[in-house]
């Protein structure tokens, strides 16, 4: 009798302890949509007229796009290059950016150059986006004063 009970025991264990492996799975899949969704606010809305604005400084490559992100943002904000490129790509083929090689023979580093159609969508992504970024502003400057003060 005592086996079965230890083998009651032991099957009910490894229940609770699957439920609890289910919970704490759901919520770690949860934070991560929810660090996912922050996240493509930058890289999918902000991040590619930031990218056109850094190129309208000056030509550049990809990588230090990146490091300029990071200096011009305290280091609060820096993309990794692995977002940088295939973004430059995309901006590559709608023709706002030209990437040219340094050494066309060699072709270890391409340089990207803002176009005159690339100038004309950053100035109307500008405008357009003005108003929300403003929004965007002080909305998050009520959560948080609600949250933190």
């Amino acid at each position: 009798m005592s086996k079965e009970i230890d083998s009651f025991n032991l099957k009910a264990e490894e229940k609770r302890l699957y439920e609890e492996y289910k919970a704490k799975l759901a919520q770690i899949k949860k934070v991560e949509k929810e660090n996912e969704a922050v996240g493509q606010v930058f890289t999918k809305g902000l991040l590619p007229l930031y990218v056109l604005y850094i190129l309208s400084l000056g030509s550049t490559n990809g990588n230090d796009i990146s490091h300029k992100v990071g200096e011009r943002t305290n280091g609060l904000w820096i993309p990794s290059t692995g977002g940088i490129y295939p973004l430059l790509n995309k901006l590559e083929k709608e023709k706002l950016v030209e990437g040219k090689w340094d050494d066309s023979k060699k072709k270890i580093q391409k340089i990207y150059t803002l176009t005159e159609k690339g100038y004309k969508e950053l100035e109307e992504k500008k405008n357009l986006l003005r108003g929300k970024i403003e929004e965007a502003l002080e909305v998050f400057k009520i959560v948080y004063k609600d949250l933190y003060k």
